[in-house]
């Protein structure tokens, strides 16, 4: 059992920079640690995602060269840096954890980010 919870979200400017946080209560080094968002009216979608092993990150198109995920197994969190933030970031965002080959299984509450034009 693995309990996640963010923190970092807020209000920025457009352009402007946030990095959100996620810790989980036990041992992560197993799963795969993601990033969601979901905008007002939309679904959850895929921000970026990190490998348990091998270092393997993705990224949805809409954040490549803007967002980078980091996983700290020692401490049990992951980071998401957000650089020139737009407004079409403005969402909750997600922390998730799955086994590799599993569905997403644990979720945490969701920080909200506010992206100001």
């Amino acid at each position: 059992q693995v309990q996640l919870v963010e923190s970092g979200g807020g209000l920025v400017q457009a352009g402007g920079s946030l990095t959100l946080s996620c810790t989980a209560s036990g041992r992560t080094s197993g799963y795969v640690m993601a990033w969601f968002r979901q905008a007002p009216g939309k679904e959850r979608d895929l921000v970026a995602s990190f490998s348990p092993s091998g270092g393997i990150t993705t990224y949805a198109d809409s954040v490549k060269g803007r967002f980078t995920i980091i996983r700290d197994n020692a401490k049990n969190t992951v980071h998401l840096q957000m650089n020139s933030l737009k407004s079409e970031d403005t969402a909750v965002y997600y922390c998730a954890a799955r086994f590799v080959g599993r569905d997403y299984r644990y979720w945490g509450p969701g920080t909200q980010v506010t992206v100001s034009s």
